[in-house]
């Protein structure tokens, strides 16, 4: 099977329905940030795969699980309105989520001042995907009929993104950078 398929060299792209859009569309923007947001997730992952701390592999799971979720978030975004999804969220996807963001928040220092991204590198890559998690939920709140579920996991998502981006630093002793009082 070959990659490409010459159907979208007219600026057009095929909805998990078979309507085709424009690629501007904000339905497409949507999943396509999603899908951006998970690359990026992806990158941050393999920036600790030389790492050694204890918990990774638990904590790499987590990622593993999370994209594959954010993979399902992109199909929900990409399945038009009155169609069906084959890859639903789950509320229970949800409450995971929150488990893991106060399991990493026991092991970090709390937070007593606005902190800027940044540390090691994996830390600022999460940093980064945490802000393409929340353009995505801003283009999906765009949407008409938008599953609770799917702007509910991105607004958890992105404040687990920013709790492991802190304990990537702390785990491996990078100092957060702190924003400077009286700006």
């Amino acid at each position: 099977m070959k990659i490409y398929t010459k159907t979208g060299d007219q600026g057009t792209t095929s909805l998990i329905s078979g309507k085709r859009v424009r690629k501007n569309d904000v339905r497409v923007e949507a999943y396509g940030t999603c899908d951006e947001a998970n690359s990026m997730i992806g990158l941050a992952v393999s920036l600790l795969k030389g790492e050694t701390f204890t918990e990774k592999e638990q904590f790499l799971q987590v990622f593993h699980e999370i994209q594959t979720l954010l993979f399902h978030v992109g199909a929900e975004l990409a399945t038009p309105e009155g169609k069906e999804v084959k890859w639903k969220l789950e509320e229970s996807d949800i409450t995971e989520l929150e488990l893991q963001i106060d399991r990493l928040e026991e092991k970090t220092p709390p937070l007593k001042t606005f902190i800027l991204p940044g540390g090691h590198p994996a830390a600022s890559t999460l940093h980064v995907a945490r802000t393409v998690v929340r353009r995505a939920e801003r283009l999906a709140v765009a949407l008409p009929k938008v599953p609770p579920t799917v702007l509910k996991f991105l607004n958890r998502l992105s404040d687990f993104l920013f709790v492991a981006a802190r304990y990537v630093n702390y785990t491996l002793g990078h100092d957060e950078v702190k924003l400077h009082e009286g700006m």
